[in-house]
Formats: C-alpha cells, sequence, structure tokens
C-alpha cells in the first residue's frame, strides 16, 4: 500500500520534489507523461511536501497512518499438554539441529514436571543420591 498519496489536483509543477530535504520525491518525464516517485525509505515525514503544495494535492494523513505490513507468518509449535506457544517451527527446529536433541514439544512448566516425574521414578538412582 503506497503510504503517499497524491489526490486529482496535483498539476506536476514539481514544488514537492524540488523542496524535499530527504530526495525522497522524484519525477521522470517520458514520452508525453510525467510520473512523480516517492521513496518512503529515504522519506522524513516531515511534512514539507504537504505543506509547500500549492494545489493542496498531497495527503499527508497516509504518511502519518504507520500501518504494520505482514512481511513473514511461521506456524508455531505448542506445548503438547497446555497448548501455550513454545516457539516458531523454524526456530524450534534451529535450536534442536543446534543441541542435537529431539526436545518434546513442552512448555518450560511441564518440561519441569516430567523431568521431576522422571527423577522421581528412575529405577537406576541410588537410593543414597541427593538432588542437586
Amino acid at each position: 500500500m503506497p503510504y503517499f498519496k497524491v489526490n486529482t489536483r496535483c498539476n506536476g509543477c514539481l514544488a514537492c520534489v524540488q523542496n524535499c530535504p530527504a530526495d525522497a520525491l522524484d519525477f521522470q518525464d517520458r514520452k508525453n507523461r510525467r510520473t512523480l516517485l516517492h521513496n518512503m525509505t529515504r522519506c522524513a515525514r516531515c511534512g514539507n511536501c504537504w505543506r509547500i503544495c500549492p494545489q493542496q494535492a498531497i495527503e499527508f494523513q497516509y504518511l502519518m497512518m504507520g500501518p504494520w505490513d505482514k512481511i513473514v507468518t511461521l506456524d508455531l509449535i505448542r506445548c503438547r499438554v497446555c497448548g501455550r506457544i513454545i516457539d516458531p517451527v523454524p526456530y524450534g527446529k534451529a535450536v534442536a539441529d543446534k543441541l542435537g536433541t529431539g526436545q518434546q514439544p513442552l512448555c518450560p512448566q511441564h518440561r519441569e514436571s516430567i523431568d521431576f516425574l522422571a527423577r522421581a521414578y528412575d529405577p537406576f538412582r541410588s537410593s543414597n543420591e541427593k538432588e542437586v
């Protein structure tokens, strides 16, 4: 979605282009057409273009909205007991690969509970071993 919008009052005078302190506006003349260009990464959102435009053609409110753009959507790993979110799948896989483990999908609370039960019922643990 373009955040820099120009309405039908624009007459192509280039006042906005000539007065943009961030050089975020430019134009191209090709054949019999003039195209105004806006570079959002350069734009300082200072409003100078809006203030300087003699035709009141720039609709500055869109630059100030700052809507969120979706950039990526990832599947999530959830605790197999309670359903709480643990990690995104790619992150969980990267961690498991680095650690060389096949971690069960458990939240910290349920991992601790299962570890406790495993230690409590470990038949190979000697009776005089103390918990650390």
